[in-house]
């Protein structure tokens, strides 16, 4: 959301911008850590129409930014095997449509013919978009950081905000590892520490982190090269092809919030457990890596966008898990906040943080 957000402003001819990044290398914190999957398949109006803006700028990324992401369409495919879940599915393929994102509804036999190498007997239908895919995140990040730079953004590393200073009720600048820096806007795209960023404004954020995990294994070559992003929904399940091998992960219910990124060994052996009932050929994989990273959850699971009670102190973060598909449109949505006064190119009006104190909230229902 940072490196987005200060291309977007420099791109529109803002000078005197300043990117943060507390680590050694950028990209490393929940992006970084995420599995790099993009969807059209949303719940809500609003994130379909962030995903029908954000994903046709990935597709658009090489030729305007100038760096390869390796965008590979391979489809999101939600496997769906309780009365619930496949009610609300089909409404949310109904808005899909009317939004005109088609997105194909399938029952169990097609998904099964689709899948014969995996154990789908309880599945009743799924949702499928072949326009759905795969990105590297790394690649996104420092497309956009080394574009930034080239438009004269500083990009700094090792930098740690360790306060906001405010005057009567408006933001003057930061306190950092390196030194104090004067400035009339702030923008928190801390993602998973966005809450603490903003306890040093005096505001309120509620934001929060929890840790989710992944592995990835050697090579299967029985896995087909069209294997799309397969989602068991019910247990928040997932597998994509990674190189030669196989990504899994799964969302632990019970994870307490908190900072911690370290893998959590017996969490990692329920989501092997669960993978291989769902796709045997799994027994036989070896351990390429492992990692954990964290979701920056929001109440209704939607980003928070604009303006803050301090003048000149603005957020953009709170994705709950479907940050990096949307951070393209989100950084052109924050230099116009900054610019005009306002969003234009989504309207985002409903996910400002005063929501959260008038109860007005639109639960999203396809996380992960």
């Amino acid at each position: 959301m940072g490196a987005s957000t200060a291309y977007h402003l420099a791109a529109r001819g803002h000078k005197n911008i300043l990117l943060l990044e507390r680590d050694r290398f950028f990209g490393q914190g929940a992006t970084g850590r995420c599995a790099g999957g993009v969807r059209y398949q949303f719940a809500t109006e609003v994130n379909i129409r962030l995903s029908l803006e954000s994903l046709p700028m990935l597709d658009r990324f090489e030729d305007e930014i100038g760096q390869a992401i390796d965008f590979q369409k391979s489809g999101y495919l939600f496997l769906l095997n309780n009365e619930a879940d496949v009610a609300k599915f089909k409404n949310n393929v109904a808005l899909q449509h009317r939004l005109g994102v088609m997105t194909d509804w399938l029952d169990g036999d097609e998904i099964r013919r689709r899948l014969p190498m995996m154990r789908l007997d309880d599945i009743s239908a799924g949702a499928f978009n072949a326009d759905d895919g795969i990105v590297d995140p790394n690649g996104v990040v420092m497309g956009y950081i080394n574009a930034a730079r080239r438009l004269g953004v500083t990009a700094l590393n090792d930098v740690s905000v360790t306060g906001i200073n405010i005057e009567g009720g408006k933001v003057i600048g930061v306190e950092t590892s390196t030194g104090k820096v004067s400035a009339p806007v702030v923008v928190n795209c801390a993602g998973p520490w966005a809450g603490l960023i903003g306890t040093m404004a005096g505001v309120e954020i509620p934001i929060t982190p929890i840790r989710r995990q992944m592995l990835t294994t050697t090579p299967l070559p029985e896995i087909p090269k069209d294997f799309p992003f397969v989602i068991d929904f019910a247990q928040s399940l997932y597998f994509h092809r990674e190189g030669e091998g196989l990504l899994t992960g799964m969302s632990n219910p019970g994870e307490a919030p908190g900072l911690d990124q370290s893998v959590d060994p017996e969490w990692e052996m329920v989501n092997l457990d669960a993978a291989i009932q769902r796709l045997p050929m799994l027994e036989r994989a070896g351990l390429v890596a492992h990692w954990a990273g964290l979701y920056e959850v929001t109440p209704d699971a939607h980003p928070i966008f604009g303006e803050t009670p301090v003048t000149g102190f603005y957020i953009c973060s709170g994705f709950s898990g479907h940050g990096f598909m949307h951070g393209p449109v989100s950084g052109k949505l924050m230099a116009e906040f900054i610019l005009d006064g306002g969003a234009k190119t989504v309207d985002v009006s409903m996910l400002n943080l005063g929501r959260f104190d008038q109860l007005h909230l639109n639960h999203e229902y396809n996380v992960v």
